[in-house]
């Protein structure tokens, strides 16, 4: 066995980077073989990473989409439902942390944690377009104590209330509670996160619209009657659902294909059901970012930006201006 010296110097060597396209398959294969809770798909904004020392892989991590509720981190940033809508997308949750069976070594997923921590607000913005505020993360107390964390200056908040997320919202009932463990990227991250002007956290979207359930079920009705221009082979959205998503997005602040694409993956499935999403094994999907790009510039502008102009005199509320054109991402 190496020295300890030698071993550190190891450690020092290591580095992390990004999943690149053609790994993300044995990623997957690792995770389902050698973590306790199986592979994560990538569901809205989401970065998976590798840790290498040479040729070897040493850890993968994941970073998704924040927790769309968790009582502790909520109470600790200051804000309230209404208020963190919109800001979730500053906080990143590491779902995923695996050091594979050959590196069960000291000090390795401290460090680890500390490399991911350099660069993935550098790495966040440069995907998705926006900043990293705060990283957060659930330790099942029933199994671990979240030592790596507290190595790696972590702060505990507190226990989740037990309840997980389903298909249809949430358990009815209290399961294992979680242990939440957060980590700033930033200085005063409660008064960044909590700031009221919302061009100021350079995100996109209206952080005060939100659609209502009849409201999601309306929009693909306005687009009915447009033709569908593309070729019937491999037509696997209808295009008013694909118009519907756009219109919501659009209606939601959101600007640009990229974007309106991140705010569909970002649907729950009633949500995905109420816009009339295609179902497949037993879940609702969305149109790609390429679908959307796809439709929306085969369709007519004028046609999109009418149709939703009368859609906004019915259901828009008194006083509205004409909703924003889907025709200029």
């Amino acid at each position: 066995m190496e020295s300890t010296k030698s071993f550190n110097q190891i450690l020092a060597d290591i580095q992390v980077r990004p999943i690149e396209r053609r790994e993300e398959a044995h990623y997957q294969t690792l995770m389902a073989e050698h973590h306790y809770l199986g592979a994560l798909p990538k569901i809205g904004e989401t970065l998976w990473y590798v840790t290498t020392w040479q040729d070897q892989w040493v850890a993968q991590i994941s970073m998704s989409g924040a927790a769309l509720k968790c009582g502790v981190r909520d109470r600790w940033i200051g804000w309230d439902f209404r208020s963190q809508y919109g800001r979730l997308r500053l906080i990143a949750n590491n779902s995923r942390f695996l050091i594979l069976p050959d590196w069960h070594r000291p000090n390795v997923g401290s460090r680890v944690l500390s490399l991911v921590e350099r660069c993935i607000a550098r790495d966040w913005q440069a995907r998705f377009g926006h900043p990293l505020f705060l990283l957060e993360t659930f330790v099942d107390p029933e199994r671990f104590y979240g030592g790596v964390y507290r190595a790696a200056n972590w702060t505990e908040l507190g226990l989740t209330q037990g309840y997980r997320r389903t298909a249809s919202g949430y358990s009815t009932t209290p399961e294992s509670p979680k242990r939440v463990f957060i980590r700033p990227l930033v200085r005063d991250p409660q008064v960044r996160l909590t700031h009221t002007d919302h061009a100021h956290l350079q995100l996109t979207g209206d952080p005060n619209h939100m659609l209502n359930a009849e409201e999601m079920r309306s929009l693909p009705l306005c687009f009915a009657d447009i033709k569908d221009p593309r070729r019937p082979q491999g037509r696997r959205h209808r295009l008013p659902v694909v118009l519907g998503i756009a219109a919501g997005a659009t209606l939601c602040g959101m600007s640009g294909y990229k974007a309106m694409a991140d705010w569909a993956q970002g649907l729950g499935q009633p949500a995905r059901e109420r816009f009339g999403c295609r179902r497949e094994n037993k879940r609702y999907v969305v149109p790609s970012e390429f679908v959307i790009r796809d439709c929306l510039l085969r369709v007519e502008p004028g046609t999109l930006d009418r149709a939703l102009s009368l859609w906004n005199q019915s259901w828009g509320q008194p006083g509205d201006s004409e909703p924003p054109s889907m025709t200029k991402p």
